[in-house]
């Protein structure tokens, strides 16, 4: 979708963000039901997008959810589009079989949401370049406390060198 590309492109000012969606969007890890955007006029000011992801876990991998990317067009952050979008998503998620979901950004902002340092709760990010105050989890219904591990993210996101690559809060929807 032409709309989502050029609003992911812009709020992070890197086009090849629009290609890790487009890439995210061929892969057997997209949701179709979990890219969500907002519109104004008809057009497309904000997006997100949870994906498949594995925890490798001690007892076994366990399908998780990773939000990424949360792009909110420049014009219309610092309206509350981004937060809606993401309580909107976490809503849809209450009917999901999967347990967490993962989050790379700001903790000031992804904290309001539920997200919890996930380091502190027994997990392992799947990079070091992702700051550990970056990584950031939610537990959802079906979380069990055996569920710790490392996150092992998509491979698009390894095809396309998009793990950890910002400083927290960069380029997310922290100022939506």
């Amino acid at each position: 979708m032409r709309g989502i590309a050029t609003v992911v492109g812009d709020a992070f000012g890197d086009p090849s963000l629009a290609e890790l969606v487009a890439r995210l969007r061929a892969s057997p890890d997209w949701i179709a039901d979990l890219s969500i955007v907002a519109l104004h006029d008809d057009s497309v000011v904000g997006h997100i997008a949870f994906t498949r992801a594995l925890l490798d876990a001690p007892r076994r991998l366990v399908d998780v959810l990773v939000l990424s990317p949360v792009s909110v067009a420049p014009a219309h952050q610092g309206m509350g589009v981004g937060a809606a979008l993401i309580r909107h998503g976490l809503r849809r998620l209450s009917a999901r079989p999967e347990p967490l979901v993962f989050v790379e950004g700001s903790p000031a902002y992804y904290r309001r949401f539920g997200f919890e340092p996930a380091g502190a709760l027994g997990f392992r990010r799947p990079s070091l370049r992702i700051p550990e105050a970056a990584f950031q989890v939610i537990r959802l219904g079906p979380y069990e406390p055996w569920m710790t591990g490392t996150l092992v993210y998509s491979r698009v996101f390894w095809d396309m060198d998009a793990v950890g690559l910002r400083e927290a809060g960069e380029g997310d929807a922290q100022s939506s």
